[in-house]
């Protein structure tokens, strides 16, 4: 690496570090952004540490105990079934944090390769990738969701996560697409060409570390979505049933909704604080990392 190039590299990395300390700077100071934070961390560390917080198995089953309601032996009270809804939710986050990662995560990748292929290099293929994502984007995700779901008899959470992410990659497609076009004619990126460095080199160390704001907070909002979406599979019966979920227990739930309705009010109560942590999460990010989406 010569010595231009890698003072170019200082530089780049310098307005990185500096962009996100001012970011953080001015996320600090809203109200709801950090309660989003709270919450999200408050989610991620309960699931992590599901062992040491539960005080049972999520499946294990309490004969005698069925629908009790809340107490100090039960906190939470049982299903119908008998087991602790409290150590249930516990281990149940897994599943919505597996879910909302892995969807993400596919997403991402595809949203990625396609977006930056066809933001950078543009042409047929870029022309070809915004009528689609025009097309998709018409369309209800939840109701193309139900339709890929029902296609399969295997319902396991793998499955119902692989297909989400497969399902809602052109927003953010269409974002980072506009994110490499503006970036591509950045200073410092004509500045790499004039270098001689190859299209590879630029558009993952010049242009992708400059193009991670928008991907932060898509996935974060995304998330929220994820959670949901799982929920209402599980709730319509699209999900493996012996899955520990929300989603699944408040399934469960609604046949015993008059006679026990802590069956049902636990884990919905988790997956609206969930959903609304990655919310002020995503809408703090949104705006403090100056984001236009």
């Amino acid at each position: 690496m010569s010595r231009a190039d890698r003072a170019l590299e200082v530089f780049r990395w310098k307005r990185i570090l500096y962009d996100l300390k001012e970011a953080w700077k001015r996320f600090r100071k809203g109200k709801s952004s950090i309660m989003g934070l709270v919450i999200v961390s408050f989610i991620i560390g309960m699931s992590v540490f599901a062992p040491l917080i539960a005080p049972h198995e999520p499946d294990a089953l309490f004969y005698g105990d069925e629908l009790k309601s809340p107490s100090a032996k039960f906190l939470m009270g049982t299903d119908r079934i008998g087991r602790d809804i409290f150590s249930y939710i516990v281990w149940g986050g897994r599943v919505s944090l597996f879910v909302a990662g892995g969807a993400v995560l596919i997403e991402t990748i595809i949203a990625l390769i396609i977006g930056g292929w066809a933001g950078y290099f543009g042409g047929l293929f870029d022309e070809i990738v915004m009528r689609f994502t025009d097309v998709i984007m018409t369309l209800p995700t939840i109701v193309i969701l139900l339709v890929a779901v029902s296609m399969f008899r295997v319902r396991s959470i793998v499955l119902v996560t692989t297909i989400m992410g497969l399902l809602s990659w052109p927003w953010m497609t269409r974002i980072i697409r506009t994110q490499f076009l503006s970036l591509k004619e950045a200073p410092f990126v004509e500045a790499a060409k004039s270098m001689g460095a190859s299209n590879i080199r630029i558009i993952f160390r010049y242009i992708f570390p400059n193009a991670l704001s928008p991907i932060i907070v898509i996935a974060t909002l995304d998330s929220a979505f994820f959670i949901l979406y799982e929920a209402t599979l599980a709730f319509l019966g699209l999900v493996d049933p012996t899955a520990i979920s929300w989603g699944v227990m408040v399934a469960t739930g609604k046949t015993v909704l008059r006679r026990a309705p802590w069956v049902t009010s636990f884990p919905s109560l988790m997956i609206f604080l969930t959903t609304l942590g990655f919310n002020l999460l995503g809408d703090g990010l949104r705006d403090y990392l100056d984001v236009k989406i």
